[in-house]
């Protein structure tokens, strides 16, 4: 499973530096934070690098957002009003100018833009089949996928999750964008029907020969590599980490003081920097650090002797280490087949589960991102994977990985 970065606020030297250092690497760019002139400009310098694509996120989620740098983009419909919009030819004009933006940036996929859906119902439908059916007119060989945009009511909905599953199988498309609400707004997700019905929606979707590639995630979705989900993107800030559609309403944002995290990936959970110092009182610390085999550098400071606060670990160390080591558990995440893959995970969530336990004893915690309570959502969601959709992916395995798609 591959990792695409997502790209957010000051992100642009994060991956320039992480792309250089993997000779390889995507990134989904956002007009929400770039200007107009600066996406071309960035992908180019981009892809100068080794091995790079780009792709586009439109952010169409709500037509009426108010966020001012989304909005100033030439593509943005200044005078949207939903009948005329969808009944009248604004909608071709919107794909063109998105088409003429993503040629201005040599993406490596079209992506589509979808609005964010409540519900599954026939209206939403309607649009989406209106955009696939309209960019099918344009004049271009670039690949497309699909947005599909879901609050968190439509993924814990059976029902709407399989009208999705049969009205994308319509669609001509390579492929779907898939943007996940988190319920409650949460971070790390608990919410067993939530998680269990979105890697049951990416395996049916790519089991339907769509490329899926799920945007605005964090640790937690490395599971979607037993759905054999095409790629994960995530990025630095929590907002690009998870999907949050109210960042898109606002102006501005009133950035306030942050703490810097550290990621625990044996443990998938992120602490802040006082806590290590805690579990170098309680000879906890070593277990904490990093395996070598992730290839993260960045921090290394934390576990070489001194006490962690006093080694100054930066914001910036902080979002590359979370990356490296996301990029790492990406690329192993998948096995040659379904059964392995899936005792994979079971390992790792039971290892996890262990050292988290211990830490928690001894007062060591990751507030809002720590992964105990996840653990076994995790597990349920990944055996009511196995339950529904095991004796087809084990028969299919080979071939979605292979990347074969039908359009």
């Amino acid at each position: 499973m591959e990792l695409i970065l997502q790209f957010g606020d000051k992100m642009m030297e994060h991956c320039r530096a992480l792309a250089s250092d993997w000779n390889r690497g995507c990134v989904i760019l956002s007009p929400r934070d770039l200007s107009e002139e600066r996406l071309p400009r960035f992908s180019e310098e981009f892809l100068a690098l080794n091995n790079t694509s780009v792709m586009l996120d439109p952010q169409f989620f709500l037509p009426h957002a108010d966020h001012e740098r989304l909005t100033s983009h030439s593509y943005w419909p200044q005078d949207y009003n939903t009948a005329g919009f969808w009944s009248g030819d604004a909608v071709r004009r919107l794909l063109r100018s998105l088409l003429k933006l993503n040629s201005a940036i040599r993406s490596r996929f079209f992506i589509l833009p979808g609005l964010f859906a409540d519900r599954v119902d026939d209206d939403w439908l309607a649009c989406q089949s209106r955009i696939v059916s309209e960019a099918n007119t344009l004049e271009t060989t670039r690949p497309m996928l699909a947005t599909v945009a879901l609050s968190a009511d439509a993924l814990r909905s059976d029902d709407d999750k399989f009208r999705l599953l049969d009205a994308a199988s319509t669609w001509d498309v390579s492929g779907i964008y898939l943007v996940c609400e988190h319920p409650n707004g949460d971070y790390i997700v608990l919410d067993e029907s939530w998680m269990a019905n979105v890697l049951d929606l990416v395996a049916g979707l790519r089991l339907k020969g769509r490329h899926v590639v799920v945007g605005y995630c964090n640790q937690q979705m490395l599971a979607l590599s037993a759905s054999a989900a095409t790629a994960i993107a995530s990025g630095t800030w929590m907002n690009v980490r998870s999907f949050l559609p109210e960042k898109f309403r606002i102006k501005e944002e009133e950035f306030k003081q942050r703490s810097v995290w550290y990621y625990c990936p044996q443990t998938y959970s992120e602490y802040k920097i006082p806590a290590l110092d805690n579990a170098r009182r309680t000879q906890l610390l070593n277990d904490m650090a990093p395996d070598p085999a992730l290839n993260s550098r960045y921090a290394d400071g934390l576990f070489a002797g001194p006490q962690p606060t006093s080694v100054g670990f930066s914001e910036q160390s902080a979002f590359r280490h979370f990356l490296q080591c996301l990029w790492s558990q990406s690329a192993s995440a998948t096995d040659v087949g379904f059964d392995l893959t899936f005792d994979r995970h079971m390992r790792l969530l039971d290892a996890s589960e262990q050292l988290l336990v211990r830490l928690h004893e001894a007062g060591i915690v990751g507030q809002q991102r720590d992964f105990l309570s996840a653990v076994e959502v995790n597990r349920s969601a990944l055996r009511a994977l196995r339950a529904t959709r095991g004796a087809i992916l084990r028969r299919e395995w080979s071939t979605l990985l292979g990347g074969a798609t039908n359009r």
